[in-house]
Parts: structure tokens; sequence; C-alpha cells
């Protein structure tokens, strides 16, 4: 009996040891990996205070892939040649002289290739961009491709799923991708059906038990539909219900813009990288990238942005967009979990005397990102940003726009999530026409919204700010 409570003891001390040292190796490793200091530091009190729960939760969400690749650069090459020889063919094209270090940096880092002779149309509800996209769909004709966060097998899902199937079966090619996780809910039956059809639908980064990895935390947020190669739409809108309706407690706010011209060649760009990444298939066929001629007079980039590149494409750009404004930047978010270098950006601007609004819904979908957004509105405040918050439901537009020359709408949220975990994609504007119809739309909800006055903010229950600063200390994690 004594040497089997010996043996037990020497068995609860190794455990302890090899225990300790995992816990202080993961977060040696974590300092190791030289990322932004507070978000090493979030990781590290998770690991310190909660070690097992930690554990789990890096090994799921918190190992960097910055060093990995998403296609070769030969592939890509190949994959933009087209595209490419469009933009060198055109003529030196007007972009607002305080835009073009923006623009610089979107072609050398992202390879974002900018096109004029655009035509935009905005779409504020789910109801007119559902219609809108059935439309299109139904006169396509070679192919059909689509890229969704979240496509659900609900009314509105089986609508655009069974349109879908009659397109396949009259010979267009439809390729379907959808976030595996997004769609988790979704039933295996409800894609199957699509492919039995004869559709290519594939999942983003499939997680599977056992196979269960940190590809979890990597999402592709991307909204993505090109038709024919010659229009194309994106936004924050995904394929659901709840787009259209709403909640019990108020209408769903999103932005959606459709783009008819040569910028269409960069969401077809996206797309294809995406599909080579699930399928390992290389489409690069002129068919689908054909001869665009000019509908409107905007200048377009698209750009992405992922967590697998060496650098935070879009929120970097956000960085000398908000530096470069003069007189106004205006941002619609449903989630205001800034990194710090685009919060000192926004608290910059304001104290030079920029008009900084942002707009984030008075109630969220979310409980816990919510108060994360709630614990930075005095700070901000108090350097001048104005604070709205949209009453009329749940805003979940991605809009910014900025002295009348510069907008940019897309699937990035001002957090850290979109900033450096997700697969993101924007459509920047270098148009006063897109700038003053979206400014005149951010205009138009802040009649929906109140303006937070900082005073009242700071009367506000002591339970809820200890709340909102606990929260924040987790918000690079969420």
């Amino acid at each position: 009996m004594v040497e089997w409570s010996i043996f037990n003891e020497i068995f609860a001390v190794a455990f302890n040891v090899l225990y300790f040292v995992i816990i202080i190796g993961t977060i040696f490793i974590v300092i190791l990996d030289n990322r932004n200091p507070v978000k090493t530091m979030a990781w590290v009190l998770v690991l310190f205070f909660l070690p097992l729960v930690g554990l789990v939760f890096y090994f799921f969400f918190g190992r960097s892939t910055r060093k990995e690749k998403l296609i070769s650069k030969k592939g890509f090459t190949r994959l933009i040649k087209r595209p490419m020889a469009e933009y060198q063919a055109q003529k030196a094209f007007k972009c607002p002289d305080e835009q073009h270090q923006l623009m610089r940096f979107f072609r050398k880092v992202n390879n974002a290739l900018p096109f004029e002779g655009n035509a935009v149309e905005v779409f504020t509800d789910g109801y007119s961009m559902l219609y809108s996209l059935m439309k299109e769909i139904s006169k396509a004709k070679h192919h059909i491709h689509l890229q969704f966060y979240i496509f659900e097998d609900d009314p509105v899902g089986r609508l655009l799923r069974d349109l879908l199937i009659d397109k396949a079966r009259q010979g267009v090619e439809v390729r379907l991708l959808y976030d595996d996780v997004g769609c988790w809910k979704v039933p295996h039956a409800f894609f199957d059906e699509m492919r039995g059809a004869g559709i290519e639908a594939r999942s983003f980064l499939k997680v599977r038990f056992p196979l269960f990895t940190s590809k979890v935390n990597y999402r592709n947020h991307r909204k993505i539909v090109v038709i024919d190669g010659r229009v194309a739409y994106t936004g924050g809108m995904n394929i659901a219900l709840r787009y259209m309706k709403g909640f019990p407690w108020g209408i769903w706010r999103d932005t959606h813009i459709k783009i008819e011209g040569k910028a269409v060649y960069g969401l077809q760009t996206a797309f294809l990288t995406d599909w080579y990444v699930v399928d390992r298939t290389l489409i690069t066929s002129s068919r689908y990238f054909p001869e665009v001629g000019t509908f409107g007079k905007a200048l377009i980039q698209i750009v992405t942005s992922d967590p697998v590149g060496a650098w935070r494409d879009i929120m970097q750009g956000l960085l000398i967009a908000i530096s470069s404004s003069r007189k106004y930047f205006y941002i619609q978010t449903p989630y205001l979990l800034p990194t710090e270098p685009i919060l000192m950006a926004l608290k910059t601007a304001a104290l030079a005397g920029v008009d900084v609004r942002i707009m984030i819904p008075a109630r969220a979908d979310t409980w816990i990102t919510h108060l994360g957004s709630l614990s930075y509105l005095d700070d901000i405040m108090r350097a001048g940003v104005r604070i709205y918050l949209y009453q009329k439901g749940f805003l979940h537009s991605k809009l910014m726009v900025s002295d009348d020359t510069l907008s940019t709408v897309g699937s990035t949220n001002m957090d850290f999530r979109s900033f450096e975990h997700n697969f993101e994609v924007n459509a920047f504007m270098y148009d006063p026409a897109s700038a003053l119809m979206l400014k005149g739309i951010f205009l138009q909800d802040q009649k929906d919204a109140i303006l937070l006055l900082r005073k009242t903010w700071m009367k506000r229950p002591w339970y809820q700010k200890a709340q909102e600063s606990i929260v924040r200390l987790l918000a690079p994690l969420l």
C-alpha cells in the first residue's frame, strides 16, 4: 500500500512538472513570436491564469500562419495575366492627389490593380440586393462564382440554391465557396443537393474532428459573386433570412455593392485564388476575364487581406487613409475592437481637427464583442471622435468614406479578427460620385442614431465599466 502511495506521489509530481514545462514553454513560444505586445500579453494572461483552457484555446486559435503562402508567385502571375494586360493598356487615369499614396501601397503590397470606368450600385437592405443578384444570375451564360461566409439552409438560401441548380442544368458553370465554420449548422444534404446537380461546392479550410486544428481561427469572411466575368457583388451581406427580415427587435442594416467594369477582374482574381486553395485547380482561362467596356466613371481597387501574408494589407491601408484625411472620415462598423495603430490614427486625426465619426449598433448580435466595443468609446470620445449609436436595428454595414474622394465597402470590420485572422475583401473607390453617395447613406443613417455624449456615457453603472474593461483585455482574441 505504501509503495502504491509513493508511486502516486511520483506520478503526480511528474505530471505537475510536465504540465508546468508545457505551460511555460507555450508562453515562451508566444513571446518569441514577436507579435503585437497587446496580443502577446492577452495570451500570456490566459495561459497563466487559465492554463488548461489557455492551452486548448492557443492550439486552436493562437498559432500564427503569417509565414505560409496561399499560392505560388508563378501561379498568381498566371492568374492575373489578363487583368495585368488590361491594367497596362489603360490610359493614365486620374486619382485624387491625396489618395496616390494609398493606391500605390495597395498596388505594391497587395497586387491590387486599379481600374477606371466602373459603375457602382449600392444596396442598403437585403431584399434589394437579393433581387438584383438573382436577376443577374438568371442572365448568366457562362459561369457563376459565389463566395459567402454564411449560406444558410433557410427560405432565402433555398431560393438561391434552386436558382443556381437551374442554371447548372442549363450548362452554366457554377462554383460555390462557403466557410466551413460559418456554415457549421448547415446540413450536409443542403450542399450535396447542389453537388448532385453539377454545382462545384467547396468549403473553405474544412475543420473536422479529429483533424480539428488552428485552422478554425482563420475564417474566410469574404462575400464575392462574379457572373460571366462582367458583373460582381461584394460587401457585408451573406445568404440568410435574417439579412432580409432582421431581428424581432429591429431591422438588419447592411451595405453591399454591385460593380460593372474592369474592377470585376479584381473580385474574380480573389475568388479564383481562394478556389485554388481549396480545390488545387488553377483557373486562368481568358474566358473568366472577358473584355469589358466602360460602364461608369469610378476608379476602383479590389483589395484583399488574409492571415498568411507578411503584411496586414487592409489595416495598413486604412492607417494611410485615416492619416491622409483632411476634412472628415466616417465609419460604419458592427464591431469596434481596433488594433492599437488604428486606434491611435483615429484619435490623432480627431485631435488634428478632422471630423471623425464612428457609427456602431446600439445593440449587437454578439454580447461579448459588443461589450468589448463599448470599452473603447470613452477613450476615443476624449480625443474628439463622435460616436453614433444606431437605434433602428442591427448595423452590420462596413462602410467608410473620407473627404468626398475616397470610400470603401467590403467585408472588413474594425476589429482584430478582421485585420489579423480573417480572409477579407474590400472595394476601394477613388471617385467623388461614389464617396458622395456613401456619405449621403451615412448621414441618412445618422438620423436613426443618437450622438453619444461623453458626460452621459461616464455616468453608466460601475459594473458595466468593469465588464467592459475585463472583456477589453481579451479584445485581441475575440
